[in-house]
C-alpha cells in the first residue's frame, strides 16, 4: 500500500511517500489558491491509496480538520489523521544529523516532518497488526 504523508501549514505543506514501511520526504509545495489540484496529481501519479495528515494541538485543529475532509470529498481517497506532537523538532534534528546546511533545512523541514509523521503511522499501524 502506498500512502502520502502531510504536515499541513499556513502557507507550506509538506509532503512524504511511504511504501510497505518506510517514509521519505518528497516535497514542500506552497498553499495556493490551486494546492488541493497539485495534491491530487501527486496522489494520482504515485498512485497513492492513503492519505494520513499530522494532527495538531491547539490552534491549526479546526484548519486541518476542513482542509483533511475537503481533500478527501475532492480525490475520494481515506484520509487519516496522526498526532504531530514534536515532529518538526525531530525532523531538524534528522537534518543536522544528516548534515544539511541551514537554508536546505529550512526548505526540507515541513517534508521531513511528514515523513515523520508517515513514519509514527506506520510504525503504530505495524505495532497493532
Amino acid at each position: 500500500m502506498r500512502f502520502l504523508g502531510i504536515d499541513f501549514g499556513l502557507a507550506k505543506i509538506g509532503l512524504a511517500i511511504a511504501e510497505e514501511n518506510f517514509a521519505y520526504p518528497f516535497r514542500v509545495i506552497r498553499r495556493s489558491g490551486k494546492f488541493i489540484s497539485k495534491i491530487t496529481q501527486i496522489c494520482k501519479e504515485n498512485r497513492i491509496e492513503r492519505i494520513i495528515v499530522g494532527f495538531p494541538q491547539g490552534r491549526l485543529e479546526k484548519e486541518v480538520k476542513k482542509f483533511a475532509r475537503n481533500l478527501s470529498r475532492q480525490i475520494g481517497i481515506p484520509v487519516e489523521f496522526q498526532d504531530e506532537t514534536l515532529t518538526t523538532k525531530e525532523a531538524v534534528a534528522k537534518m543536522i544529523a544528516g548534515r544539511k546546511k541551514r537554508k536546505k533545512r529550512k526548505e526540507l523541514e515541513d517534508a521531513f516532518a511528514a515523513a515523520c509523521i508517515l513514519q509514527e503511522f506506520l510504525e503504530e499501524r505495524r505495532e497493532n497488526v
